[in-house]
């Protein structure tokens, strides 16, 4: 099975699309929307507080550390890409797709 749009294994890295909900009551993985994963984050758009609560969002879920997350693009927008660090594509997948 291929897998989803917003997945992207790039050598023994993952590479996640998100389209970003900041401002939200919980962080939670929500859906899809355009082709990439849809997370809402309960931190504000305000200070780069979103994205670091979205690393911390990913890190937690995927069970890997924080440095193993990186913002790559989209700093300043709701659509983001996240390289992950050293984790299996299938296990990150599966995660991803069970998460709350």
């Amino acid at each position: 099975m291929a897998p989803p749009s917003w997945l992207i294994v790039k050598n023994q890295d993952v590479i996640v699309e998100v389209h970003a909900q900041p401002g939200a009551k919980r962080s939670a993985i929500v859906g899809e929307h355009g082709g990439r994963l849809k997370i809402a984050v309960a931190s504000p758009p305000v200070d780069g507080k979103a994205n670091q609560a979205l690393i911390a969002f990913l890190a937690k879920t995927l069970s890997v550390s924080k440095s193993s997350v990186s913002l790559i693009n989209g700093e300043s927008n709701r659509l983001k890409r996240f390289l992950i660090h050293g984790v299996d594509p299938e296990l990150c997948l599966e995660k991803l797709q069970k998460a709350p």
